[in-house]
């Protein structure tokens, strides 16, 4: 399995989702420019010590992930689509791609696979307009694992 964060901003969150990566042996995928340097200290605060556990990939842009990762299965999440996390038949080398906290993903990715974009429904509210990106990867994250029985997890 692999979390994507596409041009992540807040480095807790990002280390919050290195974190549940490390613990679900899921590889973990991070599109520069990122809003923090990888060394910042509330980065690794919020992953603790658990990076040396992490399978990490650091790319230059979006171009260079799909270079490095040919023909991978994405799921795009958004709050812009109508089907949700749960209709997606997860398979364990899927691409789960999160965009960024502030302005989500960028059209051109959205254009690029529109019948892949999912959503977790919440409120239809004009000052709610998303989760916390952490908190989202995990419900994404783990309806996968479960659909896939948990592997290697115990």
């Amino acid at each position: 399995m692999n979390v994507v964060l596409y041009q992540p901003e807040i480095p807790q969150n990002t280390g919050n989702i290195a974190r549940t990566c490390a613990l679900t042996n899921t590889k973990l995928h991070l599109i520069k420019p990122l809003g923090f340097s990888l060394d910042e200290k509330h980065l690794k605060r919020a992953g603790l010590d658990y990076w040396d556990l992490l399978d990490l990939a650091v790319y230059d842009d979006f171009e260079d992930f799909l270079d490095k990762n040919p023909d991978p299965e994405i799921y795009v999440l958004t709050t812009h689509a109508k089907a949700f996390y749960s209709d997606i038949e997860y398979t364990g080398d899927a691409y789960l791609l999160f965009g960024r906290e502030t302005a989500g993903l960028p059209d051109e990715i959205h254009s690029a696979y529109p019948d892949h974009r999912f959503r977790i429904p919440m409120r239809n509210h004009e000052r709610a307009r998303s989760l916390n990106l952490s908190n989202s990867v995990n419900i994404v994250l783990y309806e996968a694992l479960r659909q896939l029985g948990f592997p290697e997890l115990i």
